[in-house]
């Protein structure tokens, strides 16, 4: 029981150290080239995949916000990555 124990927290310490390099690299710092120093406390990057960029975002009033200005996000970030075909926002937890 002990080995299950210390297998699991070896898997969990290895996907904590992905998370943190996700987030040093990739659409993290496509975000920080685009948005305000405001805008990026209230998102957070959750997934990249397939073309699709998920932001999740604390706030019903931050979701409207960054909705207005999606397309000229879309159109900013798609210089920093040609593969970028949208963008989804989702009012989540950005902790």
């Amino acid at each position: 029981m002990e080995l299950l124990k210390n297998t699991l927290d070896d898997v969990m310490r290895q996907l904590s150290a992905k998370k943190t390099v996700f987030q040093d690299t990739g659409p993290q710092q496509w975000l920080k080239k685009t948005l305000t120093k405001k805008e990026l406390e209230h998102i957070k990057v959750k997934y990249f995949s397939k073309g699709i960029l998920g932001l999740s975002v604390d706030s019903s009033a931050w979701l409207y916000i960054l909705s207005l200005k999606k397309e000229e996000l879309l159109r900013e970030l798609k210089k920093e990555n040609p593969e970028l075909k949208n963008i989804y926002f989702r009012i989540g937890e950005i902790s």
